[in-house]
């Protein structure tokens, strides 16, 4: 991982926890953060990591940030590697560069190489930079072509990013997975609301995730801004919790605004106080607006609202809309005055919001939970390492006794 650290990461986190319930030896390496040490064993994980280093947000100041992280990952994979060769190296996105890494432990040890496609680099960058260096783009299209060659498999997060390894990415349809980034809806899970959170008013909304240019916080508080000042909508409390280099502009754009005691801002929140917020919240926010990367975007926060039993206001997006089916009320594309009518005009639907509420939590759970997303996540690791179909399924334990398997993720 490069630009998470685990457990942090919901997504790398479960994909490790089946590999270890399947009898693999994991190793992640990733950046040092919030309750990520330095070298720590959680739940039969082995965790190295790294000092994160952002030196800032402009488009260049990344490659400086990107040259750190793959000198460290590369350094900690080598001494990991000491403990004996890795039968599978995973390596996540963005950023694309760790394909060469991927490329000698193949050519040294035979390892196999899963590329787990989290984000479209190019359209990353196209969506926060719009006006950035066409050579830099040109430079992330070749690093994601070569990452696509490199890797022995692709595990995709929605069936456009699948569409996306195959048409530019060059590789066969059988070498490519979707695999969701689906909650898991036995942990995530409503429960007792905090009245408290409300802050007094009648109605919480809330908002989950990071806090960046192509994240549309900035049109949840211009959104705010209409239905407390244009609106007089007193009732009503917001919540967005998450962090990002966006956050400091957010903060003040809140305050002149005047919306400091109706919009909290706590920043990235622990798991208990997540859990809080979305059991009492009436709705969640995906204020993502239309750009080249949202469009064909997965949005975990999407599915969390959703196994919380909370509806959904989004953009009308592609692969929004195949996540939350019914479960969400779609607005005009970056129309804030839209979304703040529609924010209202859900608040005040209790019936809507509970049968949307309802339709959610069942999608997640017969369809989109991380336990019917698992068994092809493992699949693939149990291709590539020779398993083939020895094991019971993924959430059984093994069939036989079964050699210990190490695999090493990196990446971002």
């Amino acid at each position: 991982m490069q630009n998470l650290p685990v457990p942090f990461d919901r997504r790398v986190w479960l994909e490790c926890q089946t590999l270890t319930r399947a009898g693999y030896d994991v190793t992640v390496i990733c950046p040092t953060g919030e309750g990520t040490e330095r070298e720590q064993v959680v739940d039969g994980v082995r965790i190295v990591a790294y000092p994160a280093y952002a030196p800032g947000g402009s488009a260049v100041s990344y490659l400086a940030e990107y040259a750190q992280s793959f000198q460290a990952t590369a350094r900690l994979a080598l001494r990991e590697r000491r403990a004996g060769r890795f039968d599978v190296v995973q390596a996540c996105n963005p950023p694309d560069i760790f394909w060469p890494l991927a490329r000698w432990l193949r050519l040294r040890d035979g390892s196999r190489f899963v590329f787990d496609h989290h984000d479209l680099c190019p359209e990353l960058f196209r969506s926060r930079f719009p006006d950035g260096p066409r050579m830099l783009l040109r430079g992330l299209l070749f690093l994601e072509r070569q990452t696509f060659r490199a890797a022995d498999r692709v595990t995709s997060t929605n069936r456009s990013y699948a569409d996306v390894a195959v048409a530019r990415g060059g590789k066969a349809p059988a070498e490519v997975t979707v695999v969701r980034t689906g909650p898991d809806p036995d942990r995530l899970k409503r429960r007792a609301p905090s009245p408290e959170l409300r802050r007094g008013r009648q109605h919480l909304v809330a908002y989950l995730g990071v806090m960046g240019p192509q994240d549309g916080v900035d049109i949840a508080i211009q959104a705010a801004d209409i239905v407390v000042n244009s609106m007089g909508r007193r009732d009503i409390t917001f919540c967005l919790m998450g962090s990002g280099d966006m956050r400091p502009q957010l903060l003040a754009d809140r305050d002149r605004l005047g919306l400091g005691d109706y919009v909290e801002m706590p920043g990235r929140v622990s798991d208990e106080v997540m859990a809080d917020v979305l059991s009492t919240a009436d709705i969640g926010l995906c204020p993502d607006p239309l750009n080249p990367l949202n469009e064909v975007s997965t949005m975990n926060k999407t599915m969390e609202y959703m196994a919380f039993e909370v509806p959904v206001v989004a953009f009308d997006l592609r692969e929004t809309k195949v996540s939350a089916g019914e479960a969400a009320r779609y607005v005009t594309p970056n129309s804030v005055e839209d979304y703040a009518r529609t924010i209202v005009e859900l608040v005040d639907d209790a019936e809507a919001r509970e049968r949307m509420g309802r339709l959610g939590r069942r999608r997640v759970e017969d369809h989109l939970a991380w336990s019917h997303q698992q068994v092809a996540y493992r699949a693939v690791f149990d291709e590539l390492v020779g398993l083939g179909g020895r094991h019971h399924a993924v959430t059984g334990a093994p069939a036989e006794p079964e050699p210990v398997l190490r695999a090493a993720t990196s990446g971002g």
